[in-house]
């Protein structure tokens, strides 16, 4: 894993991937459970989608970063 290129998601990325994906919430439910607009959901689980799918095509890790980072 040391030799991979990483690709960074926040934390907020991680969240709405697994309200969406795993927990299965419309759009709405999860802007709602991550307290932010419609809008801003889009935003952020449209990067983690980018980002999860950039490490899987090009092999790369996948690493969340901490908020005190």
């Amino acid at each position: 894993m040391k030799v991979l290129e990483e690709v960074f998601l926040s934390i907020e990325e991680l969240e709405a991937l697994k309200l969406k994906n795993i927990e299965k919430l419309s759009q709405e439910e999860c802007a709602e459970k991550m307290n932010t607009s419609q809008s801003t959901f889009q935003r952020i689980i449209s990067s983690a989608h980018r980002k999860v799918s950039e490490a899987l095509i090009k092999g790369k890790a996948v690493k969340v970063m901490r908020k005190d980072f």
